[in-house]
């Protein structure tokens, strides 16, 4: 299980956090013109959100709902998780609708959604948490930010490269 490989090796969530920080600026430059591709990674993203949260556990509850409210970290490897778990889907929705915060809000209404069905859907074997539903609602605003982060520098590399093409005595006015 997914789980029990982080376990394992707990570094490797803040490293996909750390690297999709320090990539996603640029790789949104070079995303927002190519529309059918971001979208193709957008559907791939929420496919693997769709799968790590409904796949069946086989395991019987006990607890079906979990209220706490802990700020994730990156030892908290589970939580840590469903923060980077949202990232991306912010992110792509956030470059796909040029809004990044009509995704981010979206992203955050579909963990709720996630959380709720969990709760109505004991068969998974999935508790809902509202820890889980805070750790993904971080992650669907880091990505939203990060989309509006490589929306705004694209706007200012079209912003110069039109400058850059106007004739010199426009641009002295």
């Amino acid at each position: 299980m997914l789980a029990t490989f982080l376990v394992h090796y707990p570094w490797i969530t803040p490293l996909s956090l750390l690297g999709f920080v320090v990539v996603s600026p640029f790789l949104g430059q070079w995303l927002l013109p190519r529309r059918r591709l971001t979208g193709a990674l957008g559907v791939a993203a929420t496919v693997a959100v769709l799968a790590l949260v409904f796949i069946p556990t086989g395991r019987e509850l006990t607890v079906r709902c979990v209220v706490e409210w802990a700020l994730p970290f990156p030892r908290a490897v589970e939580p840590f998780a469903n923060v980077v778990l949202f990232v991306p889907l912010a992110y792509l929705g956030a470059l796909l609708s040029r809004r990044p915060a009509v995704a981010g809000g979206v992203a955050i209404g579909a963990s709720a959604l996630i959380e709720a069905t969990q709760a109505v859907l004991p068969i998974l074997g999935r508790s809902c948490s509202t820890g889980d539903w805070l750790a993904n609602s971080i992650g669907a605003l880091i990505g939203a930010g990060l989309g509006w982060v490589a929306l705004s520098l694209a706007k200012r590399k079209g912003m110069a490269m039109a400058a850059a093409r106007r004739p010199a005595d426009t641009r002295e006015s």
